[in-house]
C-alpha cells in the first residue's frame, strides 16, 4: 500500500511500493487499449473536435496525476512531476515535427495515420521504459554518471541552436539505415494495402510502406530518449516519477498531432525554447555532479561545494522559457502573415500603344 513517511525537516513523501507501480501500469495498458479499440482499430480521419476533446482529457489526467501527491502532502514529488511532465511535453511537441517528416514522406493517408502514430507511442514508452531503468542503475552504481547525462543534454542543446542558427532545412528521418536495409533485403510492395503491414502480390506475400514508416518512427523514438532521459533525470531521481511524467507525456500525443499539425509551422522559436532547457538542465546536472563528486580528477574525488539549482526553480524556468518561446512564435507568424498578405501586387503594365496612334 501506499505509505506516508516524514522527512528529517517536516516534509511529506509518498513511499512508492509495489502496488503503486502495478496500479500505474496497469492504468496506462488501460488508456493504452482504449485508445486502440475506441479509436485506431477503426481507421478514419479524426475531426478537430474530437482531437480537442481527447487532447483535453489526457492532458486533464496527467494534471490530476500530479495533484495525487499534493493530497498526499507529498508536494516535493509533486513538483518534480510537474517539472518533469511539462519539459517531456515540450519535447514530445518538438518530436512531433519529425513524426510530420516522416509520415509525410512516406505518403500515409489521412486515415491510417492514427495506428502510426501509436504505434510510435507504444514503442517510444517500451524504449523509454528499458532507459529509464537502465539510467536509474547507473545512477545507482556510479553517481559520477550524472557528468556524462549533463555533456549530453548541452551537446543536443548546442546542437539544436547549430541548426535553427544556420537555417539547416530538416533532413529526410524515414532514410535511415533500417528502412534502406529492409527495403534492400526484404520484399516490400510500393503501394499501401489499407492499415495492413503485409500484403501478397502475385502470390508472393510482401511488406507494405505502413510498416516501414513504423520501423522509420521506431528508430527516431530511441533516439528521442537518448535526450529525453537525462533531461528528466536531471530534475527527479525517482524512477516512479521518471516513468510517470514520461508516461502520460506520450499519452495524448497521437491526437495531439490532428490538432496541431497545422500549428507546427507556427512554432518557430520552439527550437530555440528547448535548446535553453535542455542546456538549462545540462548546467543543473553538472553542478549536481560536482556536489556529489567522486572523480579523483576533479577537487581529489572530494564533494564541491556548488549552489544546486533546486526543482521548484526549475519549474518556473521552464514554464518561463516555454511561455516566452510560444509567444514569441506567435507573434513571429503573425507578423510574417501580415506582411505577406499586405506584400503589394505587381501592376499590369499598359498596353503599347500602336505606332500608327
Amino acid at each position: 500500500m501506499t505509505r506516508i513517511v516524514a522527512l528529517p525537516k517536516g516534509l511529506l513523501t509518498v513511499e512508492i511500493t509495489p502496488l503503486v507501480w502495478g496500479i500505474t501500469i496497469a492504468s496506462i495498458l488501460g488508456l493504452l487499449a482504449f485508445d486502440f479499440f475506441a479509436h485506431v482499430r477503426k481507421a478514419h480521419e479524426p475531426t478537430l473536435r474530437e482531437a480537442s476533446i481527447w487532447s483535453a482529457f489526457y492532458i486533464g489526467v496527467a494534471l490530476l496525476f500530479g495533484l495525487v501527491f499534493i493530497f498526499f502532502g507529498d508536494t516535493a514529488h509533486a513538483t518534480e512531476y510537474y517539472a518533469g511532465y511539462i519539459t517531456e511535453k515540450a519535447l514530445s511537441v518538438d518530436n512531433l515535427f519529425v513524426f510530420l517528416v516522416i509520415i509525410s514522406s512516406f505518403n500515409v493517408p489521412r486515415k491510417y495515420q492514427q495506428k502510426v502514430l501509436l504505434f510510435g507511442i507504444v514503442f517510444a514508452l517500451i524504449a523509454r521504459t528499458a532507459f529509464i531503468f537502465l539510467g536509474a542503475g547507473l545512477i545507482h552504481a556510479w553517481s559520477d554518471v550524472f557528468y556524462i547525462f549533463g555533456i549530453i543534454l548541452l551537446l543536443t542543446a548546442g546542437q539544436l541552436l547549430k541548426k535553427e542558427l544556420s537555417g539547416e532545412e530538416a533532413q529526410e528521418e524515414a532514410d535511415n539505415f533500417v528502412v534502406r536495409a529492409a527495403r534492400r533485403w526484404l520484399n516490400t510492395s510500393d503501394d499501401y494495402d489499407g492499415d495492413k503491414l503485409t500484403t501478397r502480390i502475385n502470390g508472393r506475400r510482401m511488406l507494405t510502406p505502413m510498416l516501414l514508416v513504423m520501423v522509420a518512427i521506431g528508430g527516431t523514438d530511441i533516439l528521442f530518449a537518448l535526450d529525453s532521459i537525462p533531461a528528466i533525470y536531471g530534475l527527479t531521481q525517482e524512477p516512479y516519477i521518471v516513468f510517470s511524467a514520461t508516461a502520460f507525456s506520450l499519452m495524448g500525443l497521437r491526437q495531439l498531432y490532428f490538432l496541431i499539425d497545422g500549428l507546427l509551422e507556427r512554432l518557430v522559436y520552439l527550437s530555440y525554447g528547448l535548446a535553453v532547457i535542455l542546456g538549462f538542465i545540462g548546467i543543473k546536472l553538472m553542478l549536481h555532479a560536482l556536489h556529489e563528486n567522486n572523480l579523483w580528477f576533479i577537487n581529489n574525488g572530494e564533494n564541491v561545494a556548488v549552489l544546486e539549482i533546486s526543482t521548484g526553480l526549475s519549474l518556473l524556468v521552464i514554464l518561463g522559457v516555454l511561455t516566452v518561446t510560444v509567444l514569441a512564435s506567435l507573434v513571429k507568424s503573425r507578423v510574417s502573415g501580415d506582411a505577406e498578405t499586405k506584400k503589394p501586387v505587381p501592376a499590369e503594365l499598359p498596353e503599347r500603344a500602336s505606332e500608327q496612334d
